[in-house]
């Protein structure tokens, strides 16, 4: 869209900029607020299934909008619901972030930009990186990073607003902070108190590294040559269209949506199936991320950023930019936001939307009687990327025209470093350059997906393949079964996958027939992954415990939204999905979400700097008796006018247009 619309037209769009100054404005007015209170989240309430039933029926609902404030005077926190219907607070408590397990909001932008001065002007930390070969000279240039300090029972942790700090040399602002690492030096900045109220100096003298490994263009001023235009073209324009926030694609439609802490939403993800739309997906986000590091010193064994719950994904989205990040005919969406003060702001091409090939979708050719015929697959993308710290992180959400669902999250960026003494290897990770170590650690994301197939009550099964014993019914020892177990309960559904036996979830609805009196269903197709390596027990394992799962699944409660809990930031523990499931309640037939945690372990090499290349990670989620056949056998067989013979000695001259197919 050019510009963010401002009318609402349907209940699950997002706030807009006139809705969201006036919920910040009622809020102001009902609660008096001081000129200290800041807004970590302002986002939409989202309406329930059953309120979009009633919405559909005609019978109005209230427009809801959700305020997290922070007094950073105090560090009191509010959750209010202010309801724009009404123009009223429909509610207002306040969090007892003082108490176990403790927890705090997101850190924000504005209280990042204090940490610097505040580490800076702390004698103790001034007398620390002197001993390293600081210099008073040095000290205006050094890269302060604040990181979202976790949890360990610490006295100025229990309760407390507060993020660890790092330090990084630097001989000029442009260059890349990470190849300088000041070692052994910690500083725990309170963010309400605006203090160090810890200062760690393990004692080691590490020489801090100085060779200089930039990224900007200007470190690389010879670029290679031979690199010819590739040019994305669509001469008639995108065949998706777009209504405000409402997609349709292919006999695809969803609504898009977008939060502070998620980001990227899919609202109503459905499918048009003989003249109706099959809905699959209620709603689909990938609610939190969690970085462990493996490295036990004191600049790194802390280190676990939670980046949705800590920081907000949303938050940090990037502005995408045309003919870079996003290739061929572009839809962007801007996204209505607010910041950190509660003013209304614009993020500008927050979401890229595109079409793009992907190959062969299907294919056969029969000698027997020359017929041969071959479709191209098309999928469209909607994707956000967004930065937080030292890695970039895009997500990408693809449709296929055969009725498959793909996330793939793209991990790039700059590793975190360690200086390491001249003539020593780095004994926590890999050795990226000279003196200097990337700490080993993982990445782990968890999606939650509200599922909705065809519409009603869902089920979950898990399914492996086994072999068959040998015996009368297997005679030739080739036989293997399907092992199907029925998730009743939530207990039952905490899984890992398993690549030998093949393990597999289905969502399946009980309460219909298939056109081979089956339940419909989609399954989810798990890609090799890492599941979390730090010990049980660990503060990391206690906050993060949906990566020591692949599979979760819930009964739908309104409440749980996040795989870790509301309020991750210095949190002792226990919350988010194995607090949830261990209400076991029914989840057979019921209205229900399934949970999917993903990741990659990084051991770092020197291919990983100065930036990172990209690495994947994600699941796919394919029909499964959901349709009577292969959906995509009507694709029309057009050939790519495009294309050409790279033989020919004319070879960049296009071929004449041509009404030929792919055909024979």
């Amino acid at each position: 869209m050019d510009a963010v619309v401002d009318t609402i037209i349907h209940p699950l769009d997002p706030l807009s900029l006139a809705e969201i100054a006036e919920a910040v404005a009622i809020l102001k007015d009902e609660r008096v607020l001081a000129d200290t209170i800041r807004f970590p989240i302002i986002r939409l309430e989202e309406p329930t299934k059953t309120d979009l039933v009633a919405f559909r029926a005609g019978r109005p609902s209230p427009r809801l909008a959700f305020i997290l404030s922070l007094d950073i005077s105090t560090g009191a926190t509010f959750e209010s619901i202010v309801d724009l219907t009404a123009k009223t607070v429909a509610d207002h408590k306040r969090l007892a972030h003082d108490e176990l397990p403790y927890g705090q909001p997101p850190v924000m932008l504005c209280e990042f930009e204090t940490v610097e001065a505040t580490v800076k002007s702390d004698p103790r930390w001034i007398e620390a990186v002197k001993k390293r070969g600081i210099t008073d000279e040095d000290i205006p240039l050094v890269q302060i990073d604040p990181f979202s300090s976790g949890y360990f029972g610490l006295d100025f942790e229990k309760g407390q607003r507060i993020v660890r700090a790092v330090s990084y040399w630097r001989g000029d602002e442009r260059d890349n902070g990470y190849s300088h690492p000041i070692e052994g030096v910690v500083a725990v900045v309170d963010l309400v108190k605006n203090q160090v109220v810890d200062l760690v100096d393990d004692g080691r003298i590490i020489p801090v590294p100085k060779k200089k490994r930039n990224y900007g263009q200007e470190a690389f001023p010879e670029t290679r040559a031979g690199l010819r235009p590739l040019d994305i073209v669509q001469p008639e324009g995108p065949s998706f269209t777009v209504d405000g926030w409402k997609v349709e694609w292919q006999n695809w439609s969803f609504r898009v949506g977008f939060t502070p802490r998620e980001g990227l939403v899919l609202h109503e993800l459905g499918i048009k199936d003989g003249g109706k739309t099959r809905p699959i997906v209620f709603r689909a986000s990938v609610t939190e991320m969690v970085v462990p590091y493996a490295d036990p010193t004191a600049n790194h064994f802390w280190k676990s950023a939670f980046d949705a719950g800590e920081y907000g994904l949303g938050r940090l989205a990037n502005c995408l930019e045309l003919g870079c990040d996003c290739l061929g005919h572009i839809h962007y969406f801007d996204v209505p936001s607010a910041d950190d003060f509660g003013q209304p702001m614009v993020m500008k091409n927050a979401i890229c939307m595109h079409e793009e090939d992907y190959g062969i979708l299907w294919k056969h050719y029969e000698f027997r009687n020359g017929i041969f015929e071959v479709r191209r697959s098309r999928r469209l993308v909607i994707s956000f990327f967004a930065t937080v710290g030292n890695y970039d992180y895009g997500f990408y959400w693809y449709l296929y025209q055969d009725g498959t669902i793909q996330l793939e999250a793209k991990l790039t960026g700059i590793i975190q470093t360690a200086a390491v003494a001249p003539g020593e290897t780095y004994q926590w990770g890999g050795m990226v350059d000279d003196d200097l170590g990337g700490p080993t650690h993982q990445h782990f994301f968890n999606a939650r997906l509200h599922m909705d197939v065809d519409g009603g009550g869902n089920t979950v099964t898990e399914h492996e393949f086994v072999p068959r014993p040998w015996g009368d019914d297997n005679p030739y020892g080739n036989v293997f079964d399907t092992k199907t177990k029925v998730l009743k309960r939530e207990l039952d559904s905490p899984a890992v996958a398993n690549g030998e036996t093949g393990r597999y979830w289905k969502v399946q609805n009980p309460n219909v027939k298939n056109s081979v009196g089956k339940a419909p269903g989609y399954k989810m197709v798990v890609m090799p992954s890492p599941l979390m390596l730090a010990q049980e027990g660990s503060t990391v394992a206690q906050r993060g415990g949906f990566a020591k799962k692949h599979i979760w699944v819930t009964a739908f409660d309104p409440a749980e939204k996040y795989a870790s809990g509301d309020y991750p930031n210095v949190h002792a523990g226990g919350d988010g999905l194995p607090k949830y499931v261990a209400q076991n309640r029914d989840i057979e037939n019921a209205d229900v979400v399934l949970w999917h945690s993903f990741g990659h372990t990084h051991v770092c090499k020197p291919e990983d700097f100065p930036i990172m290349p990209v690495e994947y990670a994600g699941f796919t989620l394919k029909p499964n008796g959901f349709f009577d056949a292969n959906i995509a056998m009507d694709l029309p067989a057009d050939k790519n006018g495009h294309s050409r013979d790279n033989r020919e000695a004319d070879c960049c001259t296009p071929i004449p247009e041509t009404t030929s197919s792919c055909c024979h």
